[in-house]
């Protein structure tokens, strides 16, 4: 799989990661789609041209780990399977190829805005960080004695610029779920998720290629779908809809529990 889309990327142009900093889009609208990876490879085929790929030490599809933290009763969780259009999520995310980490707390807005703070932590110490306390004392809604790590993933990322550097996006594959409780992990092969990032409604590109490919918006949170998946025992009943969507576009049971 990773072979032949780095085959693909390969006829990209590349950016780098100081003029990545100009699309960053930390208060941002996202818009996901969930594809088989057949599909993201047709996708990176059309975009080839409209597009620049971001390139870290020679590298175009990093690896990423993240670590999300939740209280004890889950409560970001069923907040968000519940269907509240404002909430929140506490992780770590590791930048595996550069050794880089940060504690991130993502805030999802009423009106669809995602607003991401995020401080710079050493991976080995996690919320025990220097710092840390107080950074969710004033971005959080939860006190740092009321989290624990709960579910941990790990994936290939690819990220896409337009030329005009109004949108960027990103195309996660090989995701790989490990749930710290109750030590299931699951891989989903045949995925591909693809979030779109804009700081405002200009034309994208990449919606248009979407559309021919007849691809639509699908919500999609690694975190919830990670929980589900990996906890026989977590009710999750407002999102079975979406589990029988990712049935019929690729074989969730592929994914190996162990």
């Amino acid at each position: 799989m990773f072979a032949g889309i780095s085959h693909i990327l390969s006829a990209y142009q590349p950016i780098g990661l100081k003029e990545m900093e100009e699309v960053q889009f930390m208060n941002r609208i996202d818009t996901k789609y969930v594809v088989s990876v057949d599909q993201a490879c047709s996708f990176f085929r059309l975009a080839r041209d409209t597009y620049r790929v971001q390139e870290i030490r020679q590298e175009r599809m990093p690896h990423y780990h993240t670590l999300y933290w939740d209280t004890e009763n889950k409560a970001m969780f069923h907040a968000h399977q519940l269907g509240r259009r404002v909430r929140e999520k506490i992780r770590m995310r590791t930048y595996v190829n550069t050794g880089t980490s940060f504690l991130e707390v993502k805030n999802k807005t009423n009106k669809g805005r995602t607003d991401k703070k995020r401080m710079s932590v050493r991976r080995t110490l996690g919320l025990s960080e220097e710092g840390v306390r107080e950074f969710l004392d004033r971005y959080a809604w939860y006190r740092q004695e009321e989290l624990c790590p709960h579910i941990e993933n790990s994936f290939r990322r690819v990220t896409l610029v337009n030329h005009q550097m109004t949108e960027r996006l990103t195309v996660d594959l090989g995701l790989v779920f490990h749930n710290v409780l109750t030590g299931n992990r699951i891989s989903l092969d045949d995925f591909a998720v693809i979030e779109l990032k804009r700081d405002t409604l200009s034309p994208s590109p990449a919606r248009e290629i979407l559309r021919i490919l007849r691809i639509r918006p699908m919500g999609f949170s690694k975190y919830c779908i990670g929980s589900v998946l990996t906890d026989p025992f977590l009710r999750h009943n407002r999102m079975k809809t979406r589990l029988r969507q990712l049935q019929r576009i690729g074989d969730v049971a592929s994914g190996t529990v162990k």
